[in-house]
């Protein structure tokens, strides 16, 4: 049976998206959606991106773009390197780059500027890096950015009442559009959690694996869930990121 797998942040930990990929023993019938930021934060961010161009020749992928991977794509587009970038992990990913051609360098670009803002399936579950603020959904958006910067949907879901119900007139119009809705972008340790959390209809899995915390990965019919080891056993010389 056709399963779907959605993971999280990988910020560049190769070692841990590996591990996740063992754990799950895809079949060729599996889909995979990534919520975005492959980069900035761990060492293997260029090879990162290279493991996932492979594994969207084998398996039905579907890859959204993240705030750090736009970032990255106008670096390789020879754009002026925000300091706020190079701070947040932004060296460690130019730093990855060192020894590929320009050929590689490319490959690498076209994949990031074929990344989606997001992806609606087939059950109307939405799938987006970060959120959208219009109350019509990401359809009327009215700034780009918003879909790979906004928390404001993150934090209406998690400082609702939990009592609150669909049928209420206070309840959140954004939630309404969609019968789920997964997003990356906030890491879950900001709070001392290491595990997705589930907030009325919304699943946040960026479980900090670009500072503290694991790779995450949850099947979306299921909800296994699935976990690396804390990124920072793999990568004991480096120090991931600090912001």
């Amino acid at each position: 049976m056709k399963r779907t797998f959605v993971i999280g942040d990988i910020h560049g930990a190769l070692k841990a998206l590996k591990q996740l990929i063992e754990q799950i023993q895809p079949s060729d019938e599996d889909r995979f959606i990534f919520l975005g930021d492959y980069v900035d934060g761990w060492s293997e961010s260029a090879s990162t991106i290279q493991y996932l161009i492979e594994m969207s020749r084998q398996f039905d992928c579907i890859f959204i773009r993240g705030n750090h991977d736009k970032w990255c794509q106008e670096w390789l587009e020879g754009k002026s390197s925000d300091p706020l970038w190079l701070s947040s992990g932004g060296m460690e990913t130019i730093n990855s780059y060192k020894g590929l051609d320009s050929s590689a360098k490319a490959q690498q670009l076209f994949f990031l500027k074929s990344l989606v803002n997001y992806h609606i399936d087939e059950q109307n579950r939405l799938f987006i890096h970060a959120g959208f603020a219009s109350m019509h959904g990401p359809l009327k958006e009215h700034y780009e950015t918003n879909y790979y910067w906004d928390r404001s949907l993150w934090e209406m879901a998690i400082s609702m009442d939990p009592s609150l119900q669909p049928d209420h007139p206070f309840y959140p119009k954004r939630l309404k559009q969609f019968s789920e809705i997964y997003i990356g972008h906030t890491p879950t340790t900001n709070y001392g959690i290491t595990t997705p959390v589930n907030c009325k209809n919304l699943w946040n899995i960026d479980t900090g694996a670009g500072f503290s915390g694991p790779l995450t990965a949850i099947e979306i019919e299921s909800k296994t869930v699935y976990q690396s080891d804390n990124v920072r056993l793999l990568y004991p010389q480096e120090s991931g990121r600090n912001k």
